[in-house]
C-alpha cells in the first residue's frame, strides 16, 4: 500500500486487479442495464475505479455512441459488458477492438474462441461467475480474471453467499478474483482482500451516487429501502430486487398471467431495441441452447429490460421492478463516484491498518 493518490486521502491499494486492467483502485461498477451508461462509467473511471458500460439493451450503433461518449469524457480505461449468447456477439466484439476498450465484461461465459479474440486484441477478458466450477472453465479458457458473486448481490443471483463462494473460487485459479455481492464501503474491501481477491465490485451502491442517471424519485425508494426478495416471477430465474406491491403482484401472479405480460413487454423491447423478431427468436433460441430452460421461461425474460426500464428510465417504481443488493439496507447517502471510491479505499486502508495493530499488540502482551 504505497503512493499518492489525492481522490482517496493519499492512499493506493497495489493489487493484481490495479496492474491488469491499468486503474488506481481496486473497484469496479457493475454493468447494470439502464443504469450504467457513460456518465456514471466515465464518473467512475475519472475517479480511479473500474466502469463497466452495460450493452444488452443497447443497439450495436446506440453502443458505439456510447462508448465514444465515455472516451470523450474520460481518458482511462473502461469496461464493456456483453452477452456471449447474443446474435451480434461478433460485430459487438469488434467494435470494442476497434474502439481500443480496454475490458470486456461477461454475464455469461464466453466461449474460448471469444476469449482468444479478445485477448489477441488486447482487450481484458472477465467474465462473471456463481460457482467454482464456473470458475474453474473460464479460467482453463484463457479468461484474465473472473467476478464471482454471491448471494447477497442484486440482480439474477446464486444461493451460496461471498463469504463462503469467494475462498472456494480463490483456491481454485490463479487468475484474480473480484468479489461481489454484499460490498459496500471500506471494511468490504478490506475483507475482501484477506480472502484473496484482488478488489470488490459493486452495483446498488453505485446505483445510489449523484453521478447515477436513475432518476430521484427511484433513488429515494431504494434510500428507504430495508429488504430486498429473490424472485422467479421477473425471468424465470432468481432474481434479487427490492420488494413492492409490484414484486408481490407478481409472486401471485399465475402462469398465463405471466406469459401474456411477458408477450406484451417482448414487443415493447423489440420497439425501442430495433431487434426484428426474428433476431429475438435467435437470441432465445441461444440462452436456450445448453440450459435447462423452458420455451415459457425464455420468452418471460423479455419482461426484464422492460420492468427495469420503467423503474430505471422513466421512474415508475410502482410499474417496474427494482434490482438490489442486501446492502441496500446499509445505504443511506447519495455520494459522487469520486467521494465514494475516495471513502472506500481510506476505509480499507484504515481497516487494514488498524487490523495490524491489533494483531502486534496482541503478539505483545503474548
Amino acid at each position: 500500500m504505497s503512493g499518492e493518490d489525492g481522490g482517496s486521502g493519499g492512499q493506493v491499494l497495489d493489487t493484481p486487479l490495479t496492474r491488469l486492467v491499468g486503474v488506481r483502485h481496486p473497484v469496479v461498477q457493475t454493468g447494470m442495464g439502464w443504469v450504467a451508461g457513460p456518465r456514471l462509467v466515465s464518473a467512475v473511471a475519472n475517479a480511479g475505479g473500474l466502469g463497466i458500460l452495460a450493452s444488452a439493451t443497447m443497439t450495436l450503433d446506440r453502443l458505439g455512441t456510447a462508448i465514444r461518449e465515455v472516451k470523450e469524457r474520460t481518458e482511462a480505461p473502461f469496461g464493456v459488458n456483453l452477452r456471449a449468447d447474443a446474435q451480434d456477439a461478433g460485430d459487438r466484439i469488434d467494435l470494442l477492438i476497434k474502439e481500443g476498450v480496454r475490458v470486456a465484461s461477461f454475464a455469461l461465459a464466453p466461449k474460448p474462441d471469444l476469449i482468444a479474440r479478445l485477448k489477441d486484441a488486447g482487450v481484458v477478458v472477465i467474465p462473471s461467475v456463481g460457482a467454482r466450477r464456473h470458475a474453474e472453465k473460464v479460467a482453463g479458457w484463457g479468461a484474465d480474471a473472473v467476478l464471482v458473486q454471491g448471494g447477497e448481490g442484486g440482480g439474477h443471483t446464486g444461493p451460496v453467499a461471498t463469504t463462503l463462494l469467494l475462498p472456494q473460487v480463490v483456491d481454485a485459479v490463479d487468475i484474480p478474483v473480484i468479489a461481489a455481492g454484499g460490498f459496500f464501503d471500506g471494511r468490504g474491501l478490506a475483507a475482501a482482500l484477506a480472502y484473496g481477491a484482488a478488489g470488490v465490485a459493486m452495483g446498488t451502491r453505485f446505483l445510489l451516487t449523484s453521478d447515477s442517471t436513475v432518476p430521484e424519485e427511484v433513488k429515494k425508494v431504494y434510500l428507504g429501502a430495508s429488504e430486498t426478495v429473490v424472485t422467479r416471477q421477473v425471468d424465470g430465474m432468481p432474481h434479487r430486487v427490492l420488494r413492492s406491491d409490484l414484486v408481490d403482484a407478481l409472486e401471485r401472479s399465475g402462469r398465463a398471467g405471466g406469459l401474456l405480460r411477458a408477450l406484451r413487454n417482448a414487443a415493447r423491447f423489440r420497439r425501442i431495441s430495433g431487434m426484428s423478431w426474428g433476431a429475438m427468436l435467435a437470441d432465445g433460441r441461444a440462452m436456450k441452447h445448453g440450459k435447462d430452460l423452458s420455451w415459457s421461461q425464455v420468452l418471460m425474460a423479455a419482461n426484464t429490460p422492460m420492468l427495469l426500464r420503467a423503474a430505471m428510465v422513466d421512474g415508475r417504481p410502482d410499474l417496474g421492478v427494482m434490482a438490489s443488493g442486501q446492502a441496500v439496507a446499509l445505504i443511506d447517502d447519495l455520494p459522487s463516484c469520486a467521494e465514494l471510491i475516495g471513502s472506500i479505499v481510506t476505509g480499507a486502508a484504515e481497516a487494514i491498518r488498524a487490523q495490524r495493530a491489533h494483531l502486534a499488540g496482541t503478539g505483545e502482551r503474548g
